[in-house]
């Protein structure tokens, strides 16, 4: 039986991302995946972008450049924000009922979890109880969004992806990634996506592709 998924990237961008930076690189600095899990098969399928942060106008762009990345590789990508009002952003019940009534079949999730410092993750907190449900993670993400500073001359973002299969709220893959000065959120996402994309076919999670 074929695993329905979102192919979930991480949580956000910097606040400087309207700053001219120098080119971006990523580098993972942990990654982990459920035991047992099959290759992924997401063409075709809904899946939304996530970006959490409380920067409306962040989470909107790079949201859509995520989405765009997504379509790019087989699913139909759509951003969060399209999907989910305002007000209810926050509230995991609520969120469920959205992404059921909209047939989301998977979540590409981003969160910045630090900033100019490093953090060390492993199985322990990926098999969490935070972290095992995704509408669990959804509502802890949003009570602790990492605050970005302003006025760095070089920025290192520590960023989580979390991949879920909508289906049953289970984590199927995370990493942490590291990435320094970001140029934007299209250029960031595009990379970031590419980077990921190359791990999950290093771990035989995805088929390869022409991206």
């Amino acid at each position: 039986m074929r695993v329905r998924v979102v192919m979930a990237l991480v949580a956000c961008v910097a606040a400087t991302l309207a700053i001219n930076l120098s080119a971006a690189s990523y580098k993972f600095t942990s990654t982990w995946k459920a035991p047992g899990v099959a290759p992924f098969d997401f063409a075709g399928k809904k899946v939304a972008a996530l970006v959490i942060t409380t920067d409306e106008s962040l989470r909107i762009s790079a949201e859509e450049a995520l989405a765009r990345e997504i379509t790019a590789r087989g699913p139909q990508g759509v951003a969060a924000y399209k999907l989910i009002p305002r007000e209810e952003l926050t509230d995991k019940d609520k969120v469920r009922g959205w992404f059921e009534r909209t047939k989301v079949e998977g979540v590409v999730a981003m969160r910045i979890v630090g900033v100019d410092k490093e953090k060390v993750y492993n199985a322990a907190v990926w098999t969490s109880s935070y972290y095992g449900n995704f509408y669990d993670y959804y509502g802890y993400g949003w009570t602790s969004v990492v605050p970005i500073g302003k006025g760095h001359d070089e920025t290192t973002l520590a960023v989580e992806t979390l991949l879920y299969n909508v289906g049953d709220a289970k984590l199927l893959w995370a990493s942490v990634s590291e990435t320094t000065d970001p140029k934007g959120a299209g250029p960031y996402m595009k990379g970031i996506v590419n980077a990921v994309v190359k791990e999950l076919q290093k771990e035989g999670l995805v088929r390869k592709t022409s991206k």
